[in-house]
Formats: C-alpha cells, structure tokens, sequence
C-alpha cells in the first residue's frame, strides 16, 4: 500500500510520528515519495524538510534518529502513521515529543522508563534500585503501606495530602508492576478486555 502523493500541488504528504512503545505523538513532519522510499528502505524516519528544501533525515546532526517500526496509512491514502523508536530527544527544544501538553496523561509511561533506568544503573544512591535489591516482599509490602496512607488521607478533607499519598501508592505500584516483568500497557490489557465481555 502506497501513499497517494499526487494529492498535494507539491507531492507532500503529512506524517505523524508516534512512539512505539508508549504510543506518544512524537512530532509531525512531511515525506515525498523519494523520503517515503528512504524511511522503508533504510528503516529510519526520513523528511522532506520544506525549510531545507531537501530530504532530511531526523537526527542527521543530533544523532537523535526515530527508527522505524511501523508504516501505516490513512483510509484515504494522504497521511501516514509512522511508529517509531527515539534513540534521544525529539523535539529541538530537548523535550521528547513537540506535543508535551498533548501527551501529558502519558507521563507514567516516561515514568516506568525511568524506573528500568534506575534499576539498570545499579546506583546505591537511588531509592528504586534500593527497593529492587530488597526484593519483591519488600515492593509489595511498601504497595500495602502506601495503600493504607492513601485510605487514611482519603477519609479527611485535605486534598493536597490526598494526592500526593495517591502519587506515592501509584509509583510504587509501577516499581511492583517492573519487579514482577510487567507493565501498565500489560494490565490496560487486562482491563480493556474486561470491558468487551
């Protein structure tokens, strides 16, 4: 299935750029049909940057690349879906994506990524790793704790407390979902399949 270029005056076609992983929009740029043949062949997102007036391969300078997982198309054939794996920053400003507002609700998913970091880096400094080296007992009893918190701040009238032992329960949740090899997409599963039944 190819993209109908002939649609646009200048053979353009609009691309949105979407995390693999987290399913984050990432950014929006455009392809020709010589940029659309470049990404599949070499399997890293190439432009067509209007700017430049030439192809332009995300990352050719920063070495941030988006690597091509997924190339899919709209029903009308003029916009393409790019799912992509980030080897760094997207947006020019340093940030991940150039939609940060959008894409806020998606925080947890950088949340997890940075909990396998600090459990990878092994660091004697970092609180997650030091839960990791408890063990799973620990994570699960530390879950209770913060459950029991949350119970308690939520029969008073301080939202702020609230919160922020809710925040605590959920991190800690998320370092029990990494312990035991799983994820939020793993039980959004689960959830989005009770919900068919």
């Amino acid at each position: 299935m190819e993209p109908n270029f002939t649609k646009s005056k200048d053979g353009l076609v609009p691309v949105i750029i979407q995390d693999n992983k987290t399913n984050v929009v990432l950014m929006l740029g455009y392809m020709n049909e010589e940029a659309f043949i470049k990404t599949k062949d070499e399997k890293r997102v190439t432009f067509f940057s209007r700017s430049k007036n030439r192809l332009w391969t995300k990352g050719e300078e920063s070495g941030n690349f988006l690597e091509l997982n997924e190339l899919l198309l709209d029903c009308d054939k003029d916009t393409i879906l790019i799912k992509a794996s980030p080897t760094g920053v997207v947006c020019h400003t340093g940030a991940d994506t150039c939609f940060n507002e959008v894409n806020r609700p998606y925080f947890l998913h950088q949340l997890e990524e940075i909990i396998r970091k600090r459990r990878a880096e092994k660091s004697q400094d970092s609180y997650v790793f030091s839960l990791f080296e408890k063990g799973v007992n620990k994570i699960a009893q530390k879950v209770g704790e913060e459950a029991v918190e949350l119970i308690i701040e939520a029969k008073d009238n301080n939202d702020e407390l609230f919160k922020n032992e809710a925040a605590d329960l959920l991190f800690h949740y998320l370092i029990l979902l990494s312990a035991k090899g799983f994820s939020l997409s793993d039980v959004s599963k689960v959830l989005e399949n009770r919900s068919t039944e």
